[in-house]
């Protein structure tokens, strides 16, 4: 069984390339993301993207559409999570990049696969809603 920072190297690496289905392979059917974790323009309501068809929906709508390299600085793993500092540089389609700076929470199910990314992140300065 992957580790919970394995899962979660994984997990980036397959934004990274651009893998689609891979990723959405990695979370199990009734798993959550919160990223940004409350309300924001990503997620009004603050409640997170739930179940598989909720993650399908976040990563079609905000990740399909960018491209994502990224650095992690330091990583704390524990028990079934991992906490991970990391930086993200991402490009939208139309151009502009962003450096991102995250704390993401990764927590391992007990099949081995993601149930929940729960990201802590602020909107770059001069960065708008899209």
């Amino acid at each position: 069984m992957k580790s919970p920072r394995e899962l979660a190297i994984e997990s980036l690496n397959r934004v990274k390339a651009r893998d689609r289905d891979g990723w959405l392979a990695l979370y199990e059917d009734d798993g959550f993301i919160e990223d940004p974790v409350g309300p924001s323009f990503m997620c009004p309501d603050g409640k997170g993207h739930q179940g598989k068809a909720g993650i399908t929906k976040f990563y079609d709508t905000y990740i399909a559409g960018v491209s994502m390299d990224y650095k992690i600085h330091k990583s704390f793993e524990c028990g079934d999570e991992v906490a991970i500092y990391i930086v993200m540089y991402v490009k939208q389609a139309n151009g502009e990049t962003a450096s991102v700076e995250a704390v993401n929470l990764y927590k391992r199910s007990k099949n081995g696969k993601l149930f929940s990314l729960r990201s802590f992140w602020e909107m770059p300065a001069g960065a708008g809603a899209h």
